[in-house]
């Protein structure tokens, strides 16, 4: 009896010492969490190789947590692993979430490509011209991104995780959007002999050669690459490394969800429409589709977008440049076709009839939809205002012409 109360006494002593320590354990794992934050900012200048050596002891530590071994330990260390991951240059894939400062990678971007646009109109709005010509493309975003990440989770002086956005770092990534984007303009003024038409009151044609001078406004769009930055910054070696990675086309769904909040399915050509935005003229997607000069370029741009994604080779989406003789008939003829009143989802293909002196019941502008959201219908539009933009419409708008609702 006597043995058996001394081994309870015992056990009650080791069961108290376990609680301790799996108290300590947890208190430690708590100021690890509250230490990784601080450290994730110290190890900004983590290599490529680092970065993925801690991403496979990650996986081990979780499969070892999953099999119920160290558990304190283990979270511990994980909890390190990770704030260094979100502390280095990949920690950008963790910024379209709101950290608490009421901004994202998206508002960023969003903030960014309005500023951009304004400039476009400032432009035409500072110049009188009868004839405007626009043309140039610019840096792809995830390119812009990658050159931030690099440069502000590396920099000797002032390293910073890009986990997050705020002020500052807006204004960081701002200044290397416009380092690597360029606006410029010019006029000229030409004299032209032009053929006018006119009715002779007898209802005869005349035609007449008539002599007219035109300003042009010519606005161009020219962007430096991210390998050209990179030269510009004076990367090394393990930051070129570094950008490349997170270039590599199997991190495109991590852009995707940074950037735009896609996660994927008939996202994708989404994705593909929303790289193009800011691109003037239309010149890679009419030219990509074989016409030697400009033409309308909406349907052009539609078709190209599809192409990327491999829509035109598996049948899924037609190459066409007109709306109204071969888009729509497409989509109708397949029973792929929905009217103005149908919610659509993203990727379906939105058609409209402009309400321009009078609607004639023939579609003559297409666009890409991006999302549905409150009611209205956002879209990405090839040809508006000569250049590929982001446009919101209430869901059943009179102008909205009907809908492709490809089969993906």
């Amino acid at each position: 009896m006597k043995t058996s109360q001394q081994a309870a006494k015992a056990a009650q002593r080791t069961a108290q010492a376990t609680a301790r320590a799996a108290r300590a354990a947890a208190h430690a794992a708590r100021i690890a969490a509250r230490t990784a934050v601080v450290a994730a900012k110290a190890a900004v200048k983590a290599t490529v190789a680092a970065v993925k050596a801690i991403i496979a002891a990650t996986k081990a530590l979780i499969a070892a947590i999953a099999a119920g071994g160290w558990i304190a330990v283990l979270v511990i260390v994980v909890i390190c692993l990770i704030g260094m991951i979100i502390g280095s240059c990949f920690g950008i894939f963790f910024s379209g979430e709101d950290s608490g400062t009421g901004q994202t990678m998206q508002t960023a971007v969003q903030e960014i490509n309005t500023e951009y646009q304004e400039n476009l109109d400032e432009i035409k709005a500072s110049h009188g011209y009868d004839v405007l010509e626009m043309s140039g493309s610019r840096a792809v975003w995830k390119e812009v991104l990658a050159v931030y990440a690099v440069k502000t989770t590396t920099d000797p002086d002032n390293a910073q995780e890009v986990a997050t956005m705020d002020d500052e770092k807006l204004e960081l990534l701002k200044d290397i959007f416009w380092q690597m984007n360029e606006i410029s303009s010019s006029t000229s003024t030409q004299t032209e002999t032009v053929i006018e038409t006119s009715d002779d009151g007898n209802g005869n044609i005349v035609e007449t050669e008539v002599t007219v001078t035109r300003t042009y406004l010519y606005i161009t769009v020219s962007h430096k690459t991210a390998e050209e930055m990179a030269d510009q910054f004076g990367f090394n070696e393990d930051q070129r490394e570094q950008m490349a990675e997170l270039l590599a086309d199997e991190n495109n769904s991590l852009w995707s969800q940074v950037l735009y909040g896609i996660t994927g399915g008939d996202g994708e050509i989404v994705t593909v429409a929303l790289s193009q935005v800011g691109n003037v003229g239309g010149k890679p997607y009419w030219s990509w589709y074989g016409f030697s000069s400009r033409v309308e370029w909406c349907a052009c741009f539609v078709s190209w977008c599809a192409n990327e994604c491999g829509y035109i080779e598996a049948g899924v989406i037609p190459m066409f440049a007109a709306c109204a003789s071969q888009g729509v008939p497409w989509f109708q003829e397949r029973g792929l076709w929905q009217d103005n009143s149908y919610e659509p989802r993203p990727g379906d293909i939105i058609f409209f009839d402009w309400d321009d002196g009078g609607q004639d019941g023939q579609s003559d502008h297409v666009g890409i939809v991006e999302k549905v959201e409150n009611g209205r219908v956002y879209t990405v539009e090839g040809n508006s205002g000569d250049s590929v933009r982001q446009n919101s419409y209430p869901i059943g708008y009179y102008e909205i012409y009907g809908y492709g609702t490809p089969a993906y």
